[in-house]
């Protein structure tokens, strides 16, 4: 067996797990700690702090809601302006062949929180699922979450337009 050192995997490894939803506990927090890059009046934007691809990025409603008819049309509303927002911040940072989006409702379904509703948005680049994943069940991250971070934040901060 070939062994992959990834020293970065301590912080997850050593650090407390949570107890009940981050999304209602994170809210409340500095922003930068938890990731979270913007925040609507319904909602907020947060980095997935193991993401499938750079640049992985969740929407989540403030109010702990399960189900997407739990919604009302005002957090419906703005979860898909930020998922467009978010896809132009993306792309002009990260420079991404398309996306990934989706809500992934229940646990079977593959959501790991599944008592807060989310939209994951996902970048992906041609190539970006190599012979890694496949061979070697690993996936490589080719940026620090932090330096992701410091980009999408600096363009949303100084690009107030929605020309992003």
């Amino acid at each position: 067996m070939k062994q992959i050192f990834a020293p970065w995997r301590i912080k997850y490894i050593e650090s407390p797990k949570f107890e009940g939803c981050i999304f209602c506990k994170f809210k409340n927090e500095e922003d930068e700690k938890r990731l979270i890059l913007f925040r609507g009046e319904k909602c907020f934007v947060i980095m997935n702090n193991y993401p499938y691809n750079p640049g992985h990025v969740m929407i989540a409603p403030y109010e702990h809601k399960a189900k997407l008819y739990e919604l009302n049309d005002a957090e419906k509303l703005e979860m898909m302006k930020l998922a467009e927002k978010m896809i132009r911040v993306i792309e002009f940072t990260m420079k991404p062949d398309g996306f990934n989006l989706g809500i992934n409702l229940g646990k079977v379904a593959g959501a790991g929180i599944e008592d807060h509703i989310h939209l994951h948005i996902v970048p992906r680049w041609n190539g970006d699922t190599n012979f890694m994943p496949v061979l070697a069940d690993v996936k490589v991250i080719p940026e620090a979450i932090e330096d992701t971070y410091k980009k999408l934040r600096n363009a949303l901060m100084n690009k107030a337009d929605d020309t992003v």
